[in-house]
This record gives structure tokens, C-alpha cells and sequence, in this order.
């Protein structure tokens, strides 16, 4: 073998082993997440009976001082028959002491649905303030969204009616709430018909809520017929109750009835309020009806409604997302000119959307504009727009909006100095670059070993392997241990660039840190050793994965293949696709391109063709360098007709040929006279947008 050939990954375990008296090598394990699905069958079966002594063992706190909840020992007890009297005792006894943070965090943490309704219940009786708390309510209809549906069975009230309780009109709200978050439309409605049997009256508020519960199932049909319903139950309308029905009405863009209903609230005595106008400004915006929006904020300023920031945040969001971004700039800024409102609010939002909208030129512009006015943005907005102008913006100007806000006391974040630091290492400007990491440096934000990892990415990602290499050394000076990141990171940046004997000291100083090489270690270094043209080197490597129980994955298989592929041995190529398939791995895209295009060069192309079609039996997508490769091979062997169709499937097939592909294609057709031809594709072309090159006659 080669003398640059990598030191053998087993002698390596074993001097490491030997040096830090190691055990057994540590094995990758898969993580299974759980996750538990309830059924309405389940729900209403009677909870299981724990016996006094599975509690004996537990205690309601988990630390001294009774500091922390043991949620485990409330779950046990109130999922027992006589879950009510237990919670009595522990109260009586004062090891449950009720404040809001308590009973929030006991609401939160239960995984049956049930348990959290059950303590609600049993704390409403306790302290019926409780049961009026928004926090406690939003935090119970939260939890039975996330864990439910819990459905109003036979067993549940005749549970909670057999602890001396009823359902209260609280309670059947906040399950009403849960069940439209849910899509349960139908049974809230069954459920509302039948309220006469828990001694519950109609009123407004539970209309409120079962129209509202509607609504957010989709059921704008029969949330009308509610409404209607209202009156035969000698139920009136209120400003919720419209306001429900205007927002989803709006939802669906129908903004005629939307203003028909805002006209019958008003006849009823009720005036829009913010929320009215800020729903109908959403609803202008998903209808495209732009100019209404923006008159209907000079109403609310006519009628003296002051817009919140709901309101701001829905025309600007609304505007971006029915006009064209530049058109929407623009009308922006002419209305906040002429109608400014919280205008601190009413930038940031603007300029969260000229970011998001990768709008850096405008950003750029709005941001001079405003820092002559005085204005600062929240350090969010300005980091994300930092982003934006680094993105999109010459360098030069963003370095001088940056520091004339950050002159202000702005801070920018880890991640907008890390990507400005590698734009400009990029560009060359190194000692602008340096100014920055400096700065960085000052402001804290280099201490640990994530950042320190960030940073070396960040000189290998500009080609500064120096720079890299001396950043590890200063982290190590530190006293921060690297990790498996930081060698992975070094490994794979060296390996690249065909820099193996510099991958190879990484790889012994990793061994010697205490860590076994994973599936990245081992793909840089088959690749690096695939760059330096030692491809035996690099299936010793692959071979030796096994002794280190690290199964290859697609990725270590494909760099093999195309590798083999590139110094035409296709034969061993396909062995490999072959090996691969065997072992539970299904070859992709870049398996079968390596493949295609290994043909095309041999002149090969109906074993090209085959491949084509296997992929496509596969369920494969073929891209541009899949039929880059076979347009190209068959036009150079005079197939022009089949090449053209080729062509044309791609294009059927929604994969956008690229300028290269085009430009070859429309050179054939032009040297075989085919010009009606040509000018059809030539249409398309532009139509796309994709850049050609002059082809004489045509």
C-alpha cells in the first residue's frame, strides 16, 4: 500500500484502548420515540384501580422542602377510583398547596388527558376562582388538544357526579374548545343538543363557543345554523358571537358577507371593536382586495379604534401575501407614510418581510432611511435583516448599516457574526473579517466548544485550513476539549482538498481523545482517499468500518461507486449497487447517475437506457445530470430523434433542463435544419427564464 496510506484503524483501537483503559467499545443506538394515541373506546373505559401500596413508595415532592411537584405521584393518584377523596387528603394533610404555578404545572405534565381534566375539576370545587383563572383554562384546553380527544361519556359524568360535582358550564366550554381544535364537529353538535341532561341551560357563551368550535373544524355551514338557532333558545347575538362568524367567514375570503354580518352587528348595537376590523383587514388580504384593507384602516381611524398589534402585523403579512413582494414594499411604505400607526412595530414587521422575502437591496435602502429618523429595530429584526443584506447586499454597505446600528447598542447574534465573518473571508477581506471575529470575541460570544466548532467550519467552508487548524490550538489553550464534531469537521474539511496526511494526524489525535471514529469519520475518509486516487486504501477503509460496528450508509456506498465509476471500472461499480441493495440500502438518484454517465462515456447507451428505466421502476426522480447524460450521449451518436424525446420527457416529467442541456439540444436541432423545432424549445426557454448563449441561425 501506499506510504500516505491512513495509520489501520484496528492497531489505533487497540493502542487507545491499551493507553485509556477502555472497555467494551461504545455502540451507535437508534432512538424510538414513543408516542401514545388515544381512542374515544379507551377514554371511556373506568381508569385502572391502583392499590394503596403502589403510593406507599412515593411522595408528592421529588426534593426536600417539597420545592419540586412529583407529578408521577399525583398521576397515580388521581388516576385511582377515589381519586377525589385522595386529592382531599393530600390537601387536608397540606402537602398540596394551591397557587396558580402549581396547578398549571400539574395540568401540564400528565400524559393521560383525563388525569389533567379530573384535577381541574377537583381544584374548581377546592377554589372555584380556579376554575375562572385564563391561565389554568388555557393551559387545560391545551392539554386536551395535545393528549385528547377526552369525550363526555356515560362514565366520565357519572364519575365526576359521584364526587359530588357537576359539569359546570366552564368545563363544557373548555371540552367544546378541545373538540374543534380537534375536528370533532359533528359530536360538539350532538354533545350541545344534549346539554338539558347535565342540568345546563343554553346561553350566549356556550353558543360562543360551540360556533367558534365549529368554525375551526371547518364547519362554517352548520356554525350558520347555530347561529340561527340562537334566538328559539332565547340566546341574543353578541359582539363575540359575530366576531366568530366575520373571522370565519373571512378565513374563506367571502368578505360581502363578512361586511353584511358587521352591518347586522351594528343594527344589533354592537360597534366593531380592533379584533372586528383587524379580522376583516385579514380577510381584504386573502381575498386580494388590497385597497379595502388599506381604506378600512383609515375607518378605524375615523372612528377612533385604535389598532393593536395584531392589526399592523396582519395588513403588512396580508399585503406581502397578495401582491408581489416589490409591489407590496411600495404600497407599504406610501400608506405608513401618509397613516403612520406604532411605527416602531410597523417597521420591524416590514422589515421581518423584506428579510423573509430575501428582499436585501430594499432592506438595505428602508434600513439608511430609517436610521436617519432615529429608529432602532429589536435585535431579532436586526439580526435577521443582517442575514438578509449579508445574503443579498455588497458586503461594503452591510458592514456600514451593521455598525451604525450596533454604534446604537444593537448586539448582533452568534450565527449573523459567524455568517458575515465567512462572507467576508470569502470575498478575500480577511482583515475585515478579523475585525468582526474580534468584535464577536469581545462581545462573549467564543466560550464554548458548539461556537468554537462553528468557527473552524467556518474557516474550512472558506478554505483557510490554516486558520482552522489554529483555532483548534487556541481551543485546546482554553482548556476546551474538542469533541467528535470538531475532529469530524477537520477530517472531513482536509479530505476535500485531497490533504490526507493532514486528515490522518485529526484521525490519531481523535483516537487518542477517548472517541471512536462514526460514519462521517469514516465517509471523509473513504472520500478523501477517493480524491487522492487510492481507491484500494479507501475499500480497506470501508472494510475496516466493520471492526468498528459502523454500518456504511448510502452516502459512504455512492462516494465508492462514483469513484469506481470515474476510473471506469462499472463492472465493480456493480457489484457494489448490487452489495449495497443486499444489505437493506436502496440505491438513489446519485447511485444510478454515477452509473448512467459511466455508460454515456463508454458509448454504452442502451445499458444507460436500462438503468433509466430501472430507475423510474424504482420510483426514482432522474435530474439534470441523469438526462444531461444521455441527451448528450445520443446526440453525439447521431440519435437526434430519440435524444429530442428524451428531452421532451424530461420536461413532462417537471424537471426544468438546465442552460447546458438546452444549449445542446438547440445546437443539433439548428446543424439538422430543424428550426420550427428549435423555436419552439427556444419559446420555452424564455418563458422559464433560463439563460442561453447565441446560436447562429436560430
Amino acid at each position: 500500500m501506499s506510504s500516505v496510506k491512513l495509520v489501520s484503524f484496528q492497531s489505533q483501537k487497540h493502542l487507545v484502548t491499551g493507553c485509556c483503559c477502555r472497555g467494551d467499545m461504545r455502540r451507535l443506538s437508534s432512538i424510538v420515540h414513543r408516542s401514545a394515541t388515544y381512542s374515544l373506546q379507551n377514554l371511556t373505559k373506568t381508569p385502572t384501580v391502583l392499590y394503596h401500596t403502589q403510593l406507599q413508595n412515593s411522595s408528592p415532592a421529588s426534593s426536600k422542602g417539597n420545592s419540586l411537584i412529583n407529578h408521577h405521584y399525583f398521576s397515580q393518584i388521581i388516576s385511582r377510583n377515589d381519586w377525589f377523596f385522595l386529592l382531599n387528603h393530600e390537601f387536608k394533610a397540606k402537602r398540596v398547596i394551591l397557587n396558580p404555578q402549581f396547578v398549571v404545572s400539574l395540568l401540564q405534565n400528565q400524559e393521560n388527558p383525563l388525569y389533567p381534566l379530573r384535577f381541574y375539576i377537583w381544584v374548581s370545587k377546592i377554589d372555584p376562582l380556579f376554575a375562572k383563572n385564563p391561565s389554568v383554562k388555557g393551559v387545560l384546553a391545551t392539554s386536551l388538544y395535545k393528549k385528547g380527544p377526552v369525550l363526555l361519556s356515560v362514565e366520565l359524568v357519572k364519575d365526576i357526579r359521584n364526587s359530588g360535582l357537576n359539569v359546570t358550564e366552564d368545563l363544557l366550554c373548555i371540552l367544546i374548545c378541545s373538540w374543534g381544535r380537534l375536528g370533532l364537529a359533528k359530536y360538539c353538535s350532538e354533545i350541545f343538543g344534549q346539554i338539558s341532561f347535565l342540568g345546563i341551560s343554553p346561553s350566549t357563551r356556550l353558543y360562543n363557543a360551540v360556533i367558534d368550535a365549529l368554525i375551526k373544524s371547518n364547519s362554517l355551514d352548520l356554525a350558520y345554523l347555530k347561529f340561527q338557532q340562537m334566538s328559539a333558545d332565547n340566546c341574543k347575538p353578541d359582539r363575540f358571537t359575530y366576531n366568530i362568524l366575520i373571522h370565519g367567514i373571512c378565513r374563506i375570503g367571502v368578505m360581502d358577507e363578512a361586511l353584511r354580518l358587521v352591518k347586522q352587528m351594528e343594527a344589533m348595537g354592537y360597534l366593531p371593536n380592533v379584533y372586528t376590523y383587524t379580522i376583516l383587514i385579514d380577510g381584504f388580504c386573502n381575498a386580494r382586495r388590497v385597497d379595502d384593507a388599506f381604506r378600512l384602516v383609515e375607518t378605524m381611524k375615523k372612528r377612533n379604534v385604535l389598532p393593536n398589534e395584531a392589526t399592523v402585523r396582519s395588513l403588512i403579512h396580508g399585503v406581502f401575501g397578495c401582491v408581489v413582494p416589490r409591489k407590496a414594499f411600495e404600497l407599504l411604505i406610501m400608506f405608513l407614510e401618509k397613516e403612520p400607526m406604532m411605527q416602531k412595530l410597523a417597521c420591524d414587521t416590514l422589515l421581518f418581510c423584506l428579510s423573509n422575502n430575501h428582499m436585501a437591496r430594499e432592506a438595505a435602502l428602508f434600513m439608511k432611511k430609517l436610521s436617519g429618523r432615529g429608529y432602532t429595530p429589536d435585535n431579532s429584526t436586526f439580526n435577521l435583516t443582517v442575514t438578509c443584506l449579508i445574503k443579498g447586499f455588497d458586503l461594503e454597505g452591510t458592514c456600514q448599516i451593521l455598525d451604525s446600528f450596533v454604534e446604537r447598542g444593537l448586539k448582533l447574534g452568534f450565527n449573523t457574526y459567524l455568517a458575515l465573518i465567512q462572507a467576508l473571508y470569502s470575498a478575500g477581506q480577511c482583515a475585515e473579517g478579523d475585525r468582526y471575529l474580534d468584535r464577536m470575541t469581545k462581545d462573549g460570544l467564543l466560550s464554548t466548544i458548539f461556537s468554537y466548532n462553528m468557527l473552524i467550519d467556518c474557516f474550512c467552508k472558506a478554505s483557510m485550513m490554516d486558520r482552522a487548524r489554529k483555532t483548534f490550538r487556541d481551543m485546546r489553550l482554553r482548556v476546551i476539549a474538542p469533541s467528535l464534531v470538531t475532529f469530524n469537521t477537520l477530517i472531513g474539511s482536509h479530505c476535500k482538498i485531497g490533504q490526507v496526511h493532514e486528515a490522518r494526524e485529526f484521525l490519531v489525535m481523535l483516537l487518542e481523545s477517548g472517541f471512536d471514529p462514526d460514519i462521517f469519520t469514516f465517509s471523509s475518509l473513504i472520500d478523501g482517499l477517493c480524491r487522492a486516487h487510492m481507491i484500494e486504501d479507501a475499500f480497506d477503509c470501508f472494510t475496516e468500518m466493520h471492526h468498528w460496528d459502523v454500518t456504511p450508509n448510502d452516502v459512504t456506498y455512492n462516494i465508492l461507486i462514483r469513484s469506481l465509476c470515474v476510473i471506469g471500472d462499472v463492472n465493480r461499480a456493480m457489484k457494489l449497487v448490487r452489495k449495497m441493495q443486499a444489505t437493506g440500502i436502496s440505491a438513489d438518484v446519485f447511485s444510478f447517475n454515477a452509473l448512467i454517465q459511466s455508460f454515456c462515456r463508454m458509448k454504452k447507451i442502451e445499458k444507460a437506457k436500462q438503468l433509466f428505466v430501472t430507475m423510474l421502476t424504482l420510483g426514482l426522480h432522474p435530474d439534470n445530470y441523469t438526462y444531461g447524460a444521455l441527451i448528450k450521449a445520443l446526440l453525439e451518436s447521431e440519435r437526434l430523434n430519440e435524444a429530442i424525446g428524451m428531452f421532451h420527457s424530461m420536461e413532462a416529467k417537471d424537471c426544468i433542463p438546465d442552460s447546458y442541456i438546452c444549449n445542446l439540444v438547440l445546437e443539433s436541432l439548428v446543424q439538422k435544419s430543424c428550426l420550427e423545432e428549435a423555436r419552439g424549445i427556444l419559446k420555452r426557454c424564455n418563458q422559464r427564464g433560463t439563460k442561453l448563449k447565441s446560436i447562429p441561425g436560430l
